[in-house]
């Protein structure tokens, strides 16, 4: 899939992530599944799991946000190569819109 029609949320993701939704989907979205192939408990696969929709949510807002959209385009236009786009955008969400 190409970054120009993959959703922004999951461009946003880090590597670890994204395979921890890919797992959660193969195992069924059981959560006693994932702890046992993580070999965690269940409350810890819980506190990941809520930790990732917080990012997802916080993704979907920032993506409104005219200058995490432009530094996407400069992107996809390569512009700018993909990897300097997300070191941008994760420093954009560390520190809030008012240092930049």
């Amino acid at each position: 899939m190409s970054l120009a029609v993959m959703p922004d949320w999951i461009v946003s993701l880090e590597s670890e992530d994204v395979e921890f939704i890919r797992k959660f989907v193969m195992s069924s979205g059981s959560l006693k599944d994932m702890a046992h192939l993580y070999g965690i408990t269940y409350p810890t696969v819980r506190l990941r799991l809520d930790r990732l929709i917080q990012k997802i949510q916080l993704s979907i807002h920032l993506d409104n946000e005219p200058f995490v959209a432009m530094i996407k385009r400069m992107a996809i236009d390569d512009k700018i190569d993909f990897d300097t786009a997300r070191i941008l955008i994760d420093e954009y969400r560390r520190n809030g819109a008012e240092t930049i």
